[in-house]
């Protein structure tokens, strides 16, 4: 009987480099998916999840590095939410779910247009893949949509991988 494979997701708030770096090794993760638009988060404590400076991070766990913008949310999605969270009167970082309307508009929009055989065949044959983005709660991004898309027509495991152990945000 073959293994069921695994896909996970992981977000970038309420870790620092260094325990996100242990979330991956712990889960195995051996390539990032970034389904991020824009590959920059903002505040001196999430420096490190820039591109460029995440990137170099990983290559130093041997974590391969992918970019799949195809995945991201557009700007108009993207406000489509905010506008949600302004009427729930919750922040981006403190989100703790998606609106409806935007789950409908992403998976019309991006979702279901998207070629996934891609990114599924893509996918390391030793360890497992991760869907990145920011929100540190997958059921906050659209990285758990993407995720769900996968176990559906794939038959993928979800593993979310969030935090359990405070951030050390020393700058």
């Amino acid at each position: 009987m073959e293994p069921v494979p695994k896909i996970a997701t992981i977000g970038v708030y309420e870790f620092d480099r260094a325990s996100f770096i242990r979330a991956l090794d712990g889960a195995g993760v051996t390539r990032i998916i970034d389904v991020r638009q824009r590959r920059g988060v903002r505040g001196p404590q999430y420096a490190w999840a820039n591109a460029r400076r995440l990137q170099a991070s990983l290559a130093d766990a041997h974590i391969g590095y992918e970019h799949h913008p195809e995945l991201a949310p557009t700007t108009e999605l993207r406000h489509l939410q905010y506008r949600d969270d302004d009427r729930q009167g919750v922040g981006k970082r403190s989100r703790v779910r998606l609106s409806p309307e935007y789950i409908r508009d992403y998976t019309e929009e991006i979702l279901d247009r998207a070629p996934l055989e891609p990114l599924v065949e893509g996918l390391p044959v030793q360890g497992i893949g991760a869907l990145l983005c920011v929100e540190a709660t997958a059921e906050a991004c659209h990285r758990s949509l993407i995720a769900q898309r996968l176990a559906d027509r794939f038959d993928f495991e979800v593993v979310h991988l969030e935090p359990t152990e405070p951030a050390d945000f020393d700058l």
